[in-house]
């Protein structure tokens, strides 16, 4: 699972609001089951809106709420400070999601592709000269050709078309390259990033390979299995699909996009800004990358074994360092 990040939480926050004003009186057992939340999380909600607004941030600049029926745990929105009321997109705003929809476009499965079709209709009719400017714009993969990655992209999409293997020369977040024979199964994309969703024939398991960390990639000419059985919408990243260990990190408040970045099995609170995460872990040198790089915020690991092996590498690279210090007469 991954932590909950800032931006999740606004989006459900707005959608909060323009939810209690379609519905007044609403029980929050009721908005927690909407939002799939506990109700806990809507009254921390609640708690939040109830002292947001507009500049001036005087009482009747914010957003408030029947505080009568809160105390019932019914919600009545009393006022939105207009936050109700849908905004309409600027040229520019327009512009951007014509783009990424159209990127998505690209990659969208065949049970997706209606629905992105549908919702890239209905915005161009309503953009006037802002889809002019959109078309304009060759979605690519948002990044410059130079690095390959779009030519890595018709590959792929070739293969998946043909319905043929592929082989990887692939580097993982923990810089060790592999050789992977593959079945492609469809491209992914977050806007940012493409992966590529296929069978791994050396793990014998489905896996998603970030399409900038394949170093070379070769269309072959065997014929990919039918993997059509399987359910790939869920996939776990190829990181974490095969863990030899789950670590527990208990981390100071600055380390809190460890939790918004990776997928974590788990989050714990431990009061004072502090947390802790379960992370599962397949390539120790990926942990150690990362412990060392959060240094002083990390404050415990555990198991003992996992953190007896990053002590001695600790204390390794230190000794090196002061080998080389010594050495260059520093």
């Amino acid at each position: 699972m991954r932590a909950e990040n800032s931006a999740d939480r606004v989006v459900r926050l707005l959608a909060l609001v323009s939810y209690l004003d379609d519905h007044p009186g609403v029980r929050v057992a009721q908005v927690a089951e909407h939002f799939g939340v506990s109700e806990a999380q809507v009254l921390k909600d609640v708690d939040t809106l109830w002292v947001s607004g507009t500049p001036g941030y005087q009482h009747n600049d914010l957003i408030d709420f029947a505080a009568d029926d809160h105390e019932r745990n019914i919600l009545t929105l009393i006022e939105p400070q207009g936050m109700e009321t849908p905004l309409r997109l600027g040229a520019v705003e327009a512009v951007s999601l014509l783009v990424a929809l159209r990127s998505l476009a690209e990659t969208a499965g065949a049970g997706e592709q209606e629905v992105v079709a549908s919702a890239l209709e209905k915005l161009t009719a309503a953009a006037g000269s802002a889809a002019h400017a959109a078309r304009s714009i060759d979605v690519g993969t948002g990044r410059s050709g130079s690095d390959g990655i779009d030519d890595r992209l018709d590959q792929v999409r070739i293969a998946i078309e043909q319905g043929r293997q592929l082989h990887l020369r692939y580097v993982s977040a923990a810089d060790v390259v592999s050789h992977r024979t593959v079945d492609p199964l469809r491209l992914l994309t977050d806007s940012q990033r493409y992966f590529l969703h296929a069978w791994c024939h050396r793990a014998q398991d489905l896996r998603q390979f970030r399409v900038d960390r394949i170093l070379d990639l070769e269309v072959l000419e065997a014929s990919a299995a039918d993997h059509s059985d399987l359910h790939t919408a869920d996939t776990p990243d190829p990181e974490l699909a095969s863990a030899r260990w789950r670590v527990r990190l208990e981390l100071a408040s600055r380390a809190r996009w460890v939790a918004e970045q990776f997928e974590v099995a788990g989050v714990t609170e431990l009061g004072e800004g502090r947390f802790a995460v379960q992370i599962d872990v397949v390539d120790p040198s990926w942990l150690r990358n990362l412990v060392l790089s959060l240094g002083p915020d990390v404050l415990a690991v555990s198991p003992p074994e996992v953190a007896a092996e990053l002590s001695a590498f600790a204390r390794q690279a230190l000794g090196a360092y002061d080998e080389d210090a010594a050495a260059t007469g520093q």
